[in-house]
């Protein structure tokens, strides 16, 4: 019989070794964690984990947020383990599942998702960066402030379209003026700047003491083929660095982002999948 069992406070620093042999594709798992532990019941992120063990040791660590994602590091779960979790998870909402592909389609099989309908279902090249292997890409960034939020609230609503997250509407979605206004101040996002002029954003959207996830990089219409993205993102690298950060990882949306990523010295080391559902479902009920 399948060992699932919720994760407990006691789990979080032997899920974290075990989080950390893969790190590349873990980076949800390992920050939602490490911000908000095993019982935070109200953040977005926070996220209840169920465990599989054998012997005490931890073999799998399956996961869903409050908002609604699922995640999984399970590397040699057999489908009764994806079964158990499904089962563990019935009646909850799932917005979407990230991770390993094979992972992804078989929790996304146990679950009864696989039909969707989905608004992003797709395989994505992971890339990984030592920092020191970072290319010298000049570029000034900067924090984002308040003078920002409207800028930003464009930025995010069309990046959410370029990257199929959200359809065409009249103004910026619920979703980027949130987005906007965490960016405020924070140092997850930053904008670069030439001569007051905004050229491009990047941003972190997972992030650990030694290593970040790059995600939400973006240059508005009229400004690509410029390389503002490659600076923005190589300026934000340096500043983690500044930090103590010495990795860095992320997924490529389409063969222009890749090749940007590609000459500031990231390394391709797999594939990962991003599928999200065009409307949130509930687990158990029919497809």
């Amino acid at each position: 019989m399948t060992d699932l069992r919720r994760a407990m406070p006691q789990d979080a620093e032997a899920m974290e070794v075990f989080l950390a042999q893969f790190a590349a594709t873990s980076m949800f798992l390992r920050s939602n964690l490490a911000a908000h532990g095993t019982d935070e019941q109200t953040h977005p992120h926070g996220t209840t984990f169920f465990l599989t063990t054998e012997r005490q040791e931890i073999t799998g660590i399956f996961g869903i947020s409050n908002g609604g994602y699922l995640m999984a590091q399970a590397p040699d779960a057999p489908p009764e383990d994806w079964d158990a979790f499904a089962a563990a998870i019935k009646g909850r909402k799932v917005a979407g599942m990230t991770g390993r592909p094979i992972q992804v389609a078989a929790c996304l099989s146990a679950t009864g998702l696989t039909l969707g309908p989905w608004a992003v279902l797709a395989d994505e090249p992971l890339y990984h960066l030592t920092l020191t292997d970072l290319a010298d890409v000049p570029g000034t960034v900067r924090t984002p402030a308040e003078k920002d939020r409207a800028l930003l609230e464009a930025w995010f609503t069309t990046y959410a379209l370029d990257t199929e997250q959200a359809e065409p509407g009249d103004g910026p979605t619920e979703w980027a003026k949130a987005r906007a206004g965490a960016a405020i101040g924070s140092d997850d996002v930053v904008i670069l700047e030439e001569n007051g002029t905004p050229l491009a954003m990047a941003g972190i959207n997972a992030r650990l003491p030694d290593i970040v996830q790059v995600g939400g990089v973006f240059t508005p219409d009229g400004m690509r083929g410029n390389g503002y993205a490659r600076r923005a993102t190589a300026g934000l690298l340096r500043q983690c660095g500044a930090q103590g950060v010495t990795q860095s990882v992320l997924f490529a949306h389409n063969a222009v982002a890749a090749r940007a990523y590609e000459a500031l010295g990231f390394q391709h080391v797999g594939e990962y999948r991003v599928a999200l559902l065009a409307t949130p479902r509930v687990v158990g009920e029919p497809e």
